[in-house]
């Protein structure tokens, strides 16, 4: 009689723990591109080309990276939303769902072909030289900071005693 009092009791827990571990949340990305064959790296991961789809464990802003031979590389951010079951206090609910509950976000590129003609190259290196030059001199230290920058270098100099005469 002790072992028929257990037995439900038993069956129920099972019951519990599979409901639980049959829940499965899918997050994914799906990322397509013109022309299709484009390497694909996600957050500096590379996953694949197009078109491919990479898991994800959460929402936010991805790093995207696409490279294709005779292409312009893309390099990029885009952000993923989840959907209104990701949010408490549902996302417990979608978590311990019995079935498959699947976010999807879809994203398309399309490449430029590259120009690798002599003119084009110069004009790239051009404004890669003038970009760098505005960028170094948003950069580059005032000169009261650079003052501090010397005056804190000599404080932290050790002092050395002078050598003793023979």
């Amino acid at each position: 009689m002790n072992s028929a009092r257990r037995t439900p009791y038993g069956t129920v827990a099972v019951l519990a723990v599979a409901t639980f571990l049959l829940g499965c949340v899918e997050r994914k990305v799906s990322l397509t591109s013109t022309p299709p064959g484009a390497l694909v790296w996600l957050n500096e991961k590379e996953i694949g080309r197009t078109p491919c789809d990479a898991e994800i464990v959460h929402f936010g802003t991805y790093d995207v990276r696409l490279e294709l031979d005779g292409f312009e590389p893309i390099v990029t951010h885009r952000d993923t939303e989840g959907n209104a079951w990701d949010n408490p206090p549902l996302d417990f609910f979608a978590e311990i769902w019995p079935g498959r509950v699947l976010s999807e976000t879809r994203w398309h590129f399309a490449l430029v072909a590259r120009d690798d003609s002599e003119a084009a190259l110069l004009d790239r290196a051009a404004a890669l030289r003038d970009r760098t030059a505005v960028e170094s001199k948003v950069h580059a230290p005032t000169g009261e900071q650079r003052i501090e920058q010397l005056e804190r270098a000599v404080e932290q100099t050790p002092t050395v005693p002078p050598a003793p005469s023979p």
